[in-house]
């Protein structure tokens, strides 16, 4: 099987330009087939505000009503995603900035009313493979920003770590398929108080032993959640840490593996 590479980057990068100038470079640099996820929810919130609409946030998820889908709609399918395609081909990448409307290539629910309604929010339900893969085939690097719509003509918010979970999972069917997490830290730590106390490997039981030790807290819970689903679905490997994983030179970053 041809190797795939899935590369997410987080918010902190983006709004770096230093940190995103460098990620893009090494992503540039990446061999075969690649692809790369990105949000933005921290522009999000900072443009929010200018227009006067106030970000509402439940244990770190976003609740988007109309207003704010207008505006994520605007940052993350616009101002970011086009950035960065127009960045990577000044880096000779041929990069190809979509939604997942876009080439209908994933298909979302809008998530039900339970005892918070999080609004125009999605839940991943497919994933055209087959419609990727025809852009890569066609020597594109495709660009995913976190919306996809319901194919009825509504958009959705989606979190941007499960698009590319899902995304990863669908092509695994045809690539051996390895996903990149980069964001600030240098991988999932031991002690959130020291950087340097990564945890190397994780699998499934030593990953039920963190949770049961309050180890993994907070916004990693979700992020880890689906690192495990990918892999029990038939991704390869799953590393997260700082933009240095994409280089050979780092060895302190966590690996998830069966």
């Amino acid at each position: 099987m041809e190797k795939l590479s899935i590369v997410k980057i987080g918010g902190n990068i983006i709004e770096d330009e230093n940190l995103l100038n460098k990620f893009l470079t090494l992503f540039a640099h990446l061999k075969g087939k690649k692809i790369l996820i990105h949000g933005g929810g921290k522009r999000a919130t900072t443009i929010s505000k200018k227009l006067g609409i106030e970000p509402s946030m439940l244990n770190g998820r976003r609740i988007t009503d109309a207003a704010t889908l207008e505006v994520i709609t605007m940052v993350y399918g616009g101002l970011i995603n086009k950035n960065i395609v127009a960045k990577l081909q000044a880096l000779q990448t041929n990069a190809i900035g979509l939604t997942g409307a876009d080439a209908n290539t994933i298909i979302s629910e809008k998530r039900p009313k339970q005892e918070v309604d999080f609004g125009y929010v999605g839940d991943v339900k497919k994933v055209d493979q087959l419609a990727i893969n025809k852009l890569m085939q066609a020597n594109f690097t495709p660009v995913f920003c976190a919306i996809t719509h319901d194919n009825c003509g509504q958009l959705l918010n989606t979190n941007a770590d499960t698009v590319t979970a899902q995304i990863a999972i669908s092509l695994s069917k045809i690539y051996e398929t390895s996903i990149y997490y980069c964001f600030e830290l240098n991988g999932v730590l031991e002690n959130i108080n020291d950087t340097n106390s990564v945890i190397k490997t994780i699998n499934n039981s030593t990953y039920n032993k963190l949770l049961s030790e309050n180890k993994i807290v907070d916004g990693m819970i979700p992020k880890l959640e689906n690192c495990i689903n990918a892999i029990n679905k038939g991704v390869q490997k799953v590393y997260l840490g700082n933009t240095d994983i994409l280089t050979k030179n780092n060895t302190n970053f966590t690996t998830i593996s069966l």
